[in-house]
């Protein structure tokens, strides 16, 4: 079993970020990418699983699509990445796989997390 989860921090209003919608897309090899799931973060700023129970993802690039136009557009703030796109490569299908997305109006961070 294969186990993505995220958490959206808005390091600008020093808060978690709630109502960003992530996208998990999976990449053929050949450049096309296919959507595999999606969730909103919670008012922990929190996806705890972007997977079904009991899928298992095959190793290889997957990309997290997170919204942060929409996010900021709620606040009434201006920010200029509209959409922040993760690619990361996945190698060992029972891992678990958390991939935080620290997040300002005009910048960004992530890093694997625990």
């Amino acid at each position: 079993m294969s186990s993505i989860s995220t958490h959206v921090l808005d390091t600008a209003c020093g808060r978690p970020a709630a109502g960003v919608d992530v996208f998990l897309d999976s990449c053929d090899g050949r450049g096309t990418w296919t959507e595999l799931a999606r969730g909103t973060t919670n008012t922990d700023g929190r996806i705890p699983s972007l997977l079904a129970d009991g899928a298992v993802l095959n190793p290889g690039v997957y990309r997290l699509r997170f919204t942060t136009g929409n996010y900021f557009l709620s606040l009434g703030v201006r920010g200029f990445y509209p959409e922040v796109h993760v690619l990361v490569s996945l190698d060992d299908p029972a891992a678990r796989y958390h991939i935080p997305l620290l997040l300002s109006p005009y910048g960004y961070s992530t890093y694997r997390g625990s």
